[in-house]
């Protein structure tokens, strides 16, 4: 390598360690800290340690910082607590240890020392670093609780003691899981509230009829209430698979510590972590029945995101309708009229642009693409363990909140203020031949068939056709085309004249 290409690779890692630095604020004293590596100086400040730098420095990746996903942190939190509280029940912990570490792993559970995470979710070594980020982050807190300073890792050992009966491969796991439960709990707030928009929506809009389509093409009359109705049903037919889902995170590995054999912890070990895993999260926390193969099996992230994929789909389809049906205003369809957000042109005066449905339907594409990441990497598992865990659970974590932001943004924003153009619903029903469907049980198919032809003949409406021919009069018609019988099954007792 040129001494010009190592000038620049040295300036790139100056600056990475600056970034590294500046995560929070530092006095710029250090510590020295040391591993089978070597040594490295640790700001004083700082709860993490030598391992966690490591990882920092080894993954600069992406903009996902563990900092950034507090619900995983909690996870690590409670994977961590109730291996504390194992491992004081089998006497593997003094009663200064444990109290230290549960107390902080509780001020974790509290939001604080978030930025004390600062790894990148991607990340080499099947989540190593963000165990070691955990371990650190835990005994050094715990260690000032006791009186001591960040880096006496004599008192309280990160590895000895917070990861004492574990491996990353039980802990980081079942902190997933841990995290991905609360996160789905959350989840389910923003889009019951969703599902609820629409359903108001059906309610306002029941006696508002409008024509329906098929292959873009016109069909026969609906209400719009019914469209809206629709589209509150599909989506609640996901809650069911969701919490199915979301359910097998509550079977965790803990216990199963490299691959499934429990070495390094001692009998009865994985069903106190267990027990007391539940009793602090109060959620039906199980152990896996083989702790082999829950160790390399990832298949739960899998489960959830492709109900979230399936979400997604379904929300992009009612996107692009309503996206469609607000189109206009003068020469677009424009049964809706989309609430205004923002000018849609830099050169177009007066355009609006529907940006709500459009940055939701950019949003189930990228968690159409997330699924298709965590498939790929649940079926790259090797041997005794999958790798490629952090990925998964980066594309898990990201799709949750992003559809949470969506949902947010798609009822606020644009559901809730929807308002019907009626009158050019009705204008578009009595202006098309579909109707010509819902006269055909009355006039007959020989008189629909002619109806039908003119129309398309002379551009005139099935309205008036019928109306000049006779074949129903006025009271007659309005009746056949009234809401409550052109939306359901009737028998109207009517003669056509003809």
């Amino acid at each position: 390598m040129s001494q010009k290409k190592c000038i620049f690779a040295d300036l790139i890692y100056v600056e990475l360690i600056k970034r590294i630095m500046n995560m929070t604020t530092f006095s710029g004293k250090t510590r020295l800290e040391s591993d089978l590596i070597g040594e490295k100086q640790i700001p004083v400040e700082a709860l993490y340690g030598v391992q966690t730098l490591r990882g920092v420095e080894n993954f600069p990746i992406s903009k996902f910082k563990l900092k950034d996903y507090p619900a995983f942190i909690r996870g690590l939190a409670y994977t961590k607590l109730g291996a504390a509280v194992a491992n004081h029940a089998q006497g593997l912990l003094t009663d200064e240890q444990f109290a230290a570490i549960k107390q902080a792993c509780e001020e974790l559970l509290e939001g604080k020392w978030h930025d004390m995470f600062p790894v990148d979710m991607i990340q080499g070594g099947a989540g190593t670093t963000t165990n070691m980020n955990a371990n650190e982050v835990i005994a050094n807190r715990a260690l000032q609780i006791m009186g001591h300073q960040p880096g006496e890792y004599m008192y309280c050992s990160p590895n000895d003691h917070v990861n004492c009966s574990q491996s990353t491969n039980d802990a980081y796991p079942a902190a997933i899981h841990m995290g991905l439960y609360a996160t789905h709990l959350e989840f389910m707030k923003h889009y019951e509230l969703l599902i609820a928009s629409f359903e108001k929506k059906a309610a306002e809009f029941k006696n508002v009829l409008k024509m329906g389509r098929t292959q873009l093409e016109d069909a026969v009359p609906m209400t719009l209430g019914q469209t809206f109705g629709a589209f509150a049903s599909i989506l609640r037919d996901e809650v069911k698979h969701l919490n199915e889902a979301a359910e097998e995170f509550l079977t965790v590995n803990m216990g199963a510590t490299a691959i499934g054999t429990g070495i390094c912890s001692e009998p009865g070990y994985s069903e106190l972590c267990v027990k007391a895993m539940a009793e602090a999260t109060g959620w039906k926390v199980v152990l896996a029945e083989d702790l082999v193969a829950a160790t390399s099996d990832t298949s739960c992230m899998v489960g959830y995101s492709s109900v979230l994929r399936r979400i997604a789909t379904k929300l992009n389809k009612i996107c692009n309708d309503l996206r469609l049906l607000g189109s206009g205003p003068k020469c677009g369809l424009h049964e809706l009229e989309l609430p205004a957000r923002q000018p849609g042109s830099s050169i177009m005066p007066g355009k609006v642009n529907p940006v709500i449905p459009e940055v939701m339907n950019q949003i189930c594409y990228k968690v159409i693409g997330n699924d298709l990441c965590v498939a790929m990497c649940n079926e790259a598992a090797q041997m005794e363990l999958n790798a490629m865990e952090p990925t998964m659970a980066q594309c898990c974590f990201e799709s949750t909140e992003i559809m949470m932001n969506g949902f947010d943004v798609l009822r606020m924003y644009c559901i809730d203020g929807i308002q019907p153009d009626a009158e050019r619903c009705r204008n578009y029903i009595t202006g098309s031949i579909g109707i010509v469907t819902a006269l055909n049980p009355i006039i007959g198919y020989k008189n629909s068939t002619k109806i039908a032809k003119e129309a398309l003949a002379t551009g005139r409406g099935v309205y008036d056709l019928v109306l000049e021919h006779g074949i129903l009069t006025k009271e007659e018609l309005d009746t056949i085309l009234s809401p409550e019988n052109m939306i359901k099954p009737v028998k109207l007792d009517i003669k056509p004249r003809r």
